[in-house]
């Protein structure tokens, strides 16, 4: 692959290099290839490379009491994930699986930690990128605690259009969850989802198409997410 191609892939790392830097990540650079639903790491593992998403949907999730699972993050094109176990010292804490064919850009994260002892700027974009997925962190947990089943799913349909935006018609999103990914997202069994999708249909806030959603009322949903 071209330095140009890499840098495609990874801008925001590959800017924070020198010349010499870029030589050697270039070379330590591969991409992987998921499969719809194949579990890209598991929970338990040791983490060993840093990841970028460079296309497809990740979910990275955590399976809980009685089988059921709550979805963590959902990753979009561009974005890293599977580094903050490593900086840490610990064991993989959650898993992450493909939505749908992706591909999956891999940095052995021990040229990372070497590139990063000699960059500050690459030291400073990790701490930048770890500040904003704790703050993410924190305020999925408040709003997945304490907003009624109503809240959380009108925020959980939000967020998915903030990430991966709307197909053509300006309104369809542009990710396709079974009820049960969406429950799991929303901190709710997948009957109480189907429901709730169900009463926001009703009350035309949404349309439905099999695994196809339509918002219809956005600032509508804005209120109900805020309100909780």
């Amino acid at each position: 692959m071209s330095d140009i191609e890499i840098s495609k892939q990874i801008p925001d790392i590959w800017a924070s290099l020198n010349d010499e830097q870029r030589v050697i990540l270039a070379n330590n650079f591969t991409i992987q290839n998921y499969k719809k639903n194949e579990v890209i790491y598991c929970e338990g593992e040791t983490p060993i490379h840093l990841m970028c998403l460079i296309s497809g949907k990740v979910k990275i999730y955590k399976d809980g009491v009685g089988g059921r699972s709550q979805i963590i993050r959902m990753i979009k094109p561009s974005e890293y994930f599977a580094y903050r176990a490593f900086f840490a010292k610990e064991e993989f804490v959650t898993t992450a699986a493909a939505f749908e064919p992706s591909a999956v850009g891999l940095v052995p994260m021990d040229i990372i930690t070497r590139l990063i002892t000699e960059n500050n700027n690459l030291a400073i974009f990790f701490i930048k990128q770890l500040s904003i997925d704790l703050g993410i962190a924190d305020e999925r947990t408040v709003n997945l605690t304490q907003k009624h089943i109503r809240g959380r799913l009108a925020e959980s349909l939000l967020f998915l259009k903030e990430s991966y935006g709307l197909e053509e018609d300006g309104s369809t999103l542009s990710i396709y969850l079974s009820r049960e990914d969406l429950a799991n997202l929303s901190n709710m069994t997948t009957s109480n989802a189907i429901r709730t999708l169900s009463n926001f249909a009703s009350e035309r806030l949404i349309t439905i198409d099999g695994r196809k959603l339509r918002i219809i009322d956005e600032d509508k949903l804005k209120k109900i997410s805020k309100i909780g």
